[in-house]
This record gives structure tokens, C-alpha cells and sequence, in this order.
């Protein structure tokens, strides 16, 4: 690259390869990298120059920064209107801004140009979001026979795996999961899934097993949090503390960036450290985030806050869309179960185990002890 200075394709594709590496790899360097790379891209060519401008907006998707996300990918689709690629940026921004009518929007639009595996799975992602999962098996699986690459291929399994877990079939969650790792057998969003599948399956050394080797290969914060629970579950607390730790480290790391708090980072303070600063994370993380999962993360912040009263219209949100989670419906029973509301939690318990009795470690069996002690109250 130092031949070739004022290559601004050169520069553009440098930085895109930075944005793909930042997402296996939670190192903020490789952030800066792909923003130096970028840069330089359009400064060579400030006008007309999409690749840039659309890399641009994955890095601040990235980020967690979706409104210069949406800024970037709507002056991408000006410059190149007819690119699939700057419309599922444009498409990834608006979900995660909660502008959902306008994501589906650009989804058809990037399909129209290019029904590839990536439109696909975004079709798929918006079926998903809205509870029909049947209709994102449906596109998930066109994706997969699409796929052009292992990544793509992988990509589409781990969302079958998924699905077939949301839909409480731990057997098809794991049979997805290992056919894509016949594929690409060191993927660790693959071992990930199959970690979830077996662990749902009951097979919890296998499900150690696979987080291990997961966090091994690429130690992202759900990884960890994942690994840390189960194993807090087993009564393991040391090994459990490693893992906690890593992600106070990592935690650290994100203040001195100034960068929003993921969901697994509100959660596991939370759980697993000081409530009211969970709160506050999640407060912050709305600002340029008001997803759903962020909604359910800070409703969740919240009622460990003592504040169920908020945390309600939160939890509220977080479900807005009939996104099928267990996870989502077990923190709205709970709050509901604070707030003095038994016949509602009741409703959410039932709901939470009836689509994965596995969904969590910790909270699955606290989800089954609390509809047994509402059946025994009520």
C-alpha cells in the first residue's frame, strides 16, 4: 500500500478487510486501522467514492454507532443506488436504529438488485425479528444453497442452528451446527452453536467443550458470558471468574474507547456486577441503539435496579415485534412477578420455557422455580 498512495479502491477494500477482521476480533486497533485505511480512501477520492463510503458505514455499525452508520450507507446508496452491498448497510442501520418498516424496505430493495446469500439472510433476519420462523427457515435455507464462500455457508448455519433452537429443536440445532463445521471446523460462531444446541440437549461437557474452544479462537464478550454462566451453573466458580474477568478487562477497554455497551456487556453487569451502572449502560446504549435486544438488556438493568416500574414499558418493547425469545419473555416475567402482576408473569414463564426449557443456564431453572411458586401462591 505504500506504492500506491492515492489508490482509493485500494484503500476502500483495506479497510473493509479491517471492518470483517473487528468482527472476530474484539481488539478496538483493528477499528482504528480500517478508519485510518478509509480515510485515506477518501481522501484520495472524496466524491463518488461508495466502496469508502459503504465500508464507512459497517465501521460504525461495528461500533454500535448507527446514526453515522445510517449516514454513511444513505450516501452510499446515493452514490451507487443500484449496489446490493450499500443497501444491507442501509438495512442493518435501520434495524438497529428500530426503524423496521424502513429496514424491510431496503432488504426488498437489496434483494431486487441481488437476491445473493447475504440479501437472503437479511429477508430471513426480518422474519425472525417478527416471530415467523418458519419464514426465516424458509430463506435462511435458500441463503445457504446460495452461498458462495465457506463464510457465507457458515454464516447461514449458525442462523438455522438458531432458529432451530428459538423453535425449541435442540436435535436440529445441532445437526446444523455440525454440518457446518464438517465445512469449516475452527469457525467458532459454529462451535458457539453447537455449545447452545448440546447444552439444550443436556450435554453439558460437550457444551463446555465447544465454548472452550470457541473463546480459544476468538474471545468475544458472548462467548465468554456464555461460557462463564454455564460453567457458574455447574458450581464452577473459579472457572467461571476467569471468564468474568476477561470480560471486565474487555469492559475497561470499552470506556477508555468511549463506544456504546453491547447488550452482553448490560447484561453481565447486571448479573454480575452493579446494577445501576447496568442501567446507565443501557441508557446510553438507546441513545444510538433502540433495538429491541437493547430494549430487553436495559429492562433487564432496570429491575436488578429495583425500577420495575421502567423496566416494564422496556420489556415491552423488547417484544414489540413478536420476536420469539425465551430470554425476552423470562425478564418481562420477572418484572412482572416484582410489579405484583402474578396472572402476567405466569403468561411470560409459560411462554419462555414452552419455546426453549434450555434458553439459559441461570435463568432457565429460576424460570421453572418461580412458575412452581406462583402455581403454589395463586
Amino acid at each position: 500500500m505504500k506504492h500506491l498512495p492515492q489508490d482509493a479502491a485500494a484503500w476502500a477494500a483495506l479497510g473493509m478487510a479491517y471492518v470483517q477482521q473487528a468482527r472476530t476480533n474484539p481488539d478496538p486497533a483493528t477499528y482504528a486501522r480500517a478508519e485510518k485505511a478509509l480515510k485515506q480512501s477518501l481522501a484520495a477520492q472524496r466524491d463518488g467514492n461508495a466502496n469508502a463510503e459503504i465500508a464507512m458505514g459497517a465501521l460504525a455499525a461495528a461500533r454500535h454507532d448507527f446514526p453515522t452508520a445510517l449516514s454513511w450507507a444513505l450516501r452510499a446508496t446515493t452514490t451507487a443506488p443500484y449496489s446490493p452491498v450499500a443497501y444491507g448497510v442501509l438495512a442493518d442501520a435501520y434495524t438497529q436504529l428500530g426503524r423496521y418498516e424502513d429496514s424491510y424496505a431496503a432488504v426488498q430493495r437489496m434483494n431486487d438488485l441481488r437476491p445473493d446469500a447475504s440479501a437472503l439472510a437479511r429477508a430471513s433476519y426480518t422474519f425472525e425479528l417478527r416471530g415467523e420462523t418458519g419464514r426465516a427457515r424458509d430463506l435462511m435455507q435458500r441463503s445457504l444453497t446460495a452461498a458462495a464462500t465457506p463464510g457465507e455457508q457458515s454464516f447461514a448455519h449458525v442462523c438455522l442452528s438458531a432458529l432451530d433452537l428459538q423453535d425449541g429443536n435442540a436435535q436440529g440445532a445441532l445437526a446444523q451446527a455440525e454440518e457446518g463445521l464438517r465445512v469449516t471446523p475452527a469457525d467458532s460462531a459454529l462451535l458457539e452453536a453447537r455449545a447452545r444446541a448440546r447444552a439444550a440437549r443436556d450435554d453439558i461437557q460437550g457444551a463446555v467443550a465447544d465454548f472452550e474452544a470457541a473463546t480459544a479462537i476468538a474471545p468475544l464478550p458472548h462467548y465468554l458470558l456464555g461460557l462463564g454462566e454455564l460453567q457458574q451453573s455447574l458450581g464452577h466458580r473459579s472457572e467461571a471468574q476467569a471468564q468474568y474477568d476477561l470480560l471486565r478487562a474487555q469492559e475497561t477497554i470499552r470506556r477508555t474507547q468511549n463506544t456504546a455497551a453491547d447488550t452482553d456487556a448490560i447484561l453481565f453487569e447486571a448479573d454480575h456486577g452493579r446494577p445501576d451502572r447496568a442501567a446507565d449502560m443501557g441508557q446510553d446504549a438507546l441513545r444510538t441503539r433502540p433495538f429491541i435486544a437493547v430494549h430487553d438488556a436495559y429492562a433487564w438493568a432496570l429491575h436488578r435496579a429495583g425500577r420495575d416500574a421502567e423496566a416494564l414499558g422496556q420489556a415491552d418493547q423488547a417484544l414489540a415485534l413478536g420476536t420469539r425469545s425465551a430470554l425476552f419473555h423470562y425478564h418481562r416475567a420477572v418484572i412482572h412477578y416484582a410489579l405484583g402482576d402474578t396472572a402476567a408473569a405466569r403468561d411470560d414463564l409459560q411462554a419462555a420455557l414452552r419455546l426453549d426449557s434450555h434458553f439459559h443456564p441461570l435463568h432457565a431453572p429460576a424460570a421453572r422455580a418461580l412458575l412452581q411458586r406462583i402455581g403454589t401462591t395463586s
